[in-house]
């Protein structure tokens, strides 16, 4: 899983690792919530266990609400469906009903290699502190947690099932926001690792 902000190369990583997992023949899906990816031109064609996919925002928005105010019909009043309303027009809806398409994404691909380019904010997965406020979430709005995310949520502080990798430039301003990113996956409890893009530094160039 890469992360980090936009710009930095995050789906040329992604494209890349996907590709080199295919090529050494595992299955590989590989799947973006960045909006602006171009990532079936990133990993070209020609590779028959490489699966691309993209979890859309917008759609997994809609499609939460949906259901959301669908459980809830029978159990509101008018005033309270309004009140519910209100409250899912919350960024914490997006983040849900996005952690909720990555959760089956995974559940769907458990036979492979799952890659995930994340969005510049890095929402996809409410890495800061996320996973209990998610967990808050969607008890207060829906009775049953679903086994899709329950399973994923501990799959993602297993340093042997998921590694994340913070992607950045080597200049001042990306690196200070990576370890920032950083103590915020600590603080989570979630294994990550750094790619340094467009860094010279192991080269013989003088």
């Amino acid at each position: 899983m890469t992360m980090g902000k936009g710009g930095i190369g995050k789906t040329s990583v992604a494209a890349a690792i996907a590709v080199e997992l295919a090529q050494r023949g595992h299955e590989v899906l590989l799947s973006t919530t960045d909006p602006a990816a171009h990532i079936e031109y990133a990993v070209g064609k020609g590779l028959p266990n490489l699966q691309v996919g993209r979890i859309d925002p917008v759609v997994e928005t809609r499609q939460h609400i949906e259901q959301v105010l669908a459980a809830a019909k029978d159990k509101l009043d008018e005033e309270g469906l309004a009140l519910l309303e209100e409250e899912l027009r919350s960024p914490c809806t997006e983040e849900v009903a996005v952690f909720t398409a990555f959760a089956r994404t995974v559940a769907e691909a458990n036979d492979k290699f799952v890659v995930l380019d994340t969005a510049p904010t890095g929402h996809t997965l409410l890495l800061l502190d996320a996973t209990e406020s998610y967990h808050r979430e969607v008890q207060r709005n829906t009775s049953n947690l679903p086994e899709a995310v329950r399973q994923l949520l501990p799959r993602l502080r297993d340093p042997n099932y998921t590694r994340i990798l913070l992607v950045t430039l080597p200049e001042a301003t990306p690196v200070h926001e990576a370890a920032q990113l950083q103590r915020d996956l600590e603080r989570a409890n979630l294994p990550f690792a750094w790619v340094i893009n467009q860094s010279f530094a192991v080269t013989p160039t003088v």
